[in-house]
């Protein structure tokens, strides 16, 4: 089972009966509580040069439409131009609301299969942080007191990124890529400390994939973020990359936790004036793209259905398979939703599976709520990298020359 998928399943077992999901609190003041030392290498669950998470193998088998396989052997950059800064989402298994700073199976699991795959473009750098653990999530979704402390989560992010910028940037650009509680850690950092801050024009892009980021209807700056616009075309830099996944035949339902923005106060349900962001990495104009799917071999996880075979008689053997032409997305607004929607372009005459696993189940029930929350990544992650890298040039061209 991978981190994410344990993330989910966990939340689903202990979901009371539908209806409005529940929320944990924005973060407060500062923790009192002493952030860790980030000069530490200790601090890091990825650094560069080193055999953690972020060095692991990420080959790909490639399915054809007719069957046939080939392998694809991955290559981390030798001299890396630009610099990554990954935020991992909620998967601590520790039993105490806030986790700790040592890295279990479950960090290392989601770094291998988030982070490790923009070694091939960018140096990574993933802090440890003190999260809100899975215990605080089950206990939140059950109607238990929430006792995390969210502000930790994000004093910690931040001094984290601080460290980083004075001992490792030397005024090299950057790419900041979340997912989930990492990425709505990063939108508020963002929004606390570098909007309005020197180490903004270090910023290539902010990839905040899988959580809520507001912005007024019909624009594209000016909800969450107050100066850092959503990405819409091709060269542009120091944007926002961000979507939540759904099937484009099973749109969010009323109780969805994703894709709507709530009025302050009031019921799920009830319009605040302002929409989710939605970027397609494989479309950033919009429209429907075919993308760059990379998926687990594996599958999405226990809390998910198994992927019983990608190709028939075929045997992947690499942690990571590719299905050229299988997945397109397109940004949709509907019903007070807006949301990546995915189509598996499934084609009887085609060798391959028709199916895609990745929906959240509890008890054989798909809880259509979650959408495709554990793969928002792997559907577009190879159109993730590849913008990144695009991005990080158009950055070098005209911002600020990368310092040796």
């Amino acid at each position: 089972m991978t981190a994410l998928a344990t993330l989910v399943m966990l939340a689903a077992q202990a979901a009371p009966a539908p209806g409005p999901a529940p929320t944990i609190p924005a973060a407060g003041p500062a923790s009192p509580a002493a952030t860790p030392d980030y000069s530490q290498d200790s601090a890091w669950l990825c650094r560069p040069g080193r055999a953690d998470p972020c060095a692991s193998n990420q080959d790909v088998t490639v399915v054809r439409p007719d069957g046939k396989v080939r392998a694809e052997r991955f290559k981390r950059a030798s001299t890396p131009a630009f610099d990554c800064f990954y935020v991992y989402p909620t998967v601590s298994l520790d039993p105490t609301p806030n986790s700790d700073m040592t890295a279990g199976a479950e960090e290392n699991a989601v770094a291998t299969a988030q982070a490790a795959r923009f070694t091939a473009k960018c140096r990574v750098f993933a802090p440890l942080y003190r999260q809100v653990t899975l215990t605080a999530l089950r206990g939140t979704m059950t109607g238990q007191p929430m006792t995390a402390d969210r502000a930790m989560a994000l004093a910690d992010v931040t001094a984290a990124w601080n460290d980083y910028l004075r001992r490792d940037n030397r005024g090299r650009g950057v790419v900041l890529i979340g997912h989930s509680q990492g990425s709505g850690v990063l939108k508020e950092m963002l929004a606390r400390s570098v909007e309005n801050s020197e180490a903004r024009r270090n910023i290539i892009s902010a990839m905040l994939i899988g959580t809520n980021v507001a912005v007024p209807s019909g624009q594209v700056v000016g909800g969450d973020l107050k100066r850092i616009p959503l990405c819409r075309q091709a060269g542009q830099y120091g944007c926002v990359v961000s979507y939540v996944t759904f099937r484009q035949d099973s749109p969010p339902p009323a109780n969805s936790r994703f894709g709507r923005i709530a009025a302050p106060g009031t019921a799920g349900g009830t319009p605040s004036g302002m929409v989710v962001a939605c970027t397609n990495p494989a479309a950033l104009a919009g429209g429907r793209a075919v993308t760059d799917a990379i998926f687990s071999a594996a599958g999405a996880g226990q809390s998910s259905a198994r992927q019983e075979s990608w190709a028939k008689g075929v045997t992947v053997a690499t942690p990571f398979v590719k299905v050229p032409g299988l997945i397109s997305a397109e940004c949709v607004s509907a019903n007070g939703f807006d949301y990546l929607a995915v189509t598996v372009n499934a084609d009887p005459s085609d060798a391959r599976t028709d199916t895609i696993v990745g929906d959240v189940q509890a008890n054989g029930q798909v809880l259509k709520d979650w959408g495709l929350h554990l793969i928002d990544m792997p559907v577009a992650m190879g159109n993730l990298v590849e913008l990144a890298d695009t991005q990080a040039k158009a950055w070098r061209g005209v911002g600020l020359p990368a310092k040796k």
